[in-house]
């Protein structure tokens, strides 16, 4: 594994015998990192939020998993 950086990027390069699904979650947290950095938004507003999309999601898609 290498790292280097110049002046505005790090360049990481790793072997190919490397496990792809770790490295493609490490990929979602950095672009999750870098999408949210300037964010204002409290955990608290953000677990809100999610609860009441997973209510909703379930409300409208329940009947696909449960009998009748």
């Amino acid at each position: 594994m290498t790292i280097q950086t110049t002046d505005n990027q790090i360049i990481i390069t790793l072997p190919a015998s490397i496990d792809l699904e770790g490295v493609q979650r490490l990929i979602n947290y950095l672009l999750y990192k870098e999408a949210t950095k300037e964010s204002k938004a409290k955990q608290e507003d953000v677990d809100q939020l999610a609860r009441e999309v997973n209510k909703q999601w379930w409300e409208e898609n329940k009947q696909r998993f449960l009998p009748e």
